[in-house]
């Protein structure tokens, strides 16, 4: 996983005399899958829209597969699956002439996997989309985003509406739709970090449209480290202070004689260390 295949440097988005975002830089490999972490509000599913273009930053600039957001080709796009918080479907037609029309903006749409898709998480293929629930229509628009085997997911909170055994299905769905020869580069955010935690290669925490850390999920069990107010530990290695406790959240690998100071992290825990 050496080649950027989801790139931005410097991604400010103002509205209102606010920063939604503000200076986010990513460099995402080919292969990784990055689990976006944030409360409400956090500024995800902006900074999603800005990756896939349906958004321009006031500043900065964001690549998918080394083609600038703002102007991705055909073929580029070709290479895309994107789903956002709310399903933009049309609701007019049964869930089944739902994928053959959108089947066919796509050269590597394959109906076979896509009709599989659909059955494992259980579509009603002849029912008008405007009939299905909210759950429903999320499935549909992840069958869509899959079915022609993308190399760049974006997923925004595509699991809301899931219960846990359709999240399950979702996830397997994901990881073995692809090409086996191509690595699948995804990000996704969500709230429900317990599914994100078992599928993740790195995480990025964002808070108040600032990304609060961005790293790889084995070095962030390996290196963050909760340690004591008043502790010794160098500025570039505090990444958070909490503003409840006083606590740090540290880098031991810029501050190594912190390394004990405490215990490996679950997401949920780095989540809530990061919003206190």
């Amino acid at each position: 996983m050496t080649d950027s295949a989801i790139r931005a440097t410097g991604l400010t988005l103002r509205r209102k005399q606010c920063d939604v975002l503000h200076d986010i830089s990513l460099d995402i490999p080919a292969g990784a899958v990055v689990g976006l972490v944030g409360r409400n509000g956090a500024g995800k599913s902006t900074l999603l829209q800005c990756l896939a273009g349906l958004v321009s930053p006031d500043t900065g600039s964001s690549e998918l597969l080394g083609c600038p957001s703002l102007d991705l080709s055909d073929a580029v796009r070709e290479r895309l699956g994107y789903v956002a918080q709310s399903p933009d479907l049309f609701g007019w037609m049964t869930v089944l002439e739902h994928l053959q029309t959108i089947g066919r903006a796509y050269p590597r749409w394959n109906e076979e996997r896509c009709l599989a898709l659909a059955l494992r998480l259980e579509l009603p293929l002849s029912c008008n989309v405007s009939k299905l629930s909210g759950g429903d229509q999320q499935k549909l628009s992840v069958v869509l985003a899959l079915a022609h085997d993308p190399d760049v997911l974006l997923f925004d909170e595509p699991v809301a509406s899931l219960d846990p055994l359709t999240r399950r299905e979702f996830m397997r769905a994901i990881f073995n739709s692809a090409e086996p020869a191509r690595a699948r580069t995804i990000l996704i955010s969500s709230h429900i970090l317990s599914d994100l935690e078992r599928v993740v290669s790195h995480v990025a925490f964002i808070r108040e449209g600032r990304l609060q850390a961005y790293d790889s999920w084995d070095a962030m069990l390996e290196h963050y480290r909760l340690a004591p107010p008043g502790c010794d530990a160098p500025a570039g290695a505090v990444l958070w202070r909490s503003r409840a406790s006083g606590q740090l959240l540290v880098d031991s690998r810029r501050a190594p004689h912190l390394a004990g100071a405490g215990r490996a992290l679950a997401l949920d825990e780095l989540f809530m260390e990061l919003n206190t």
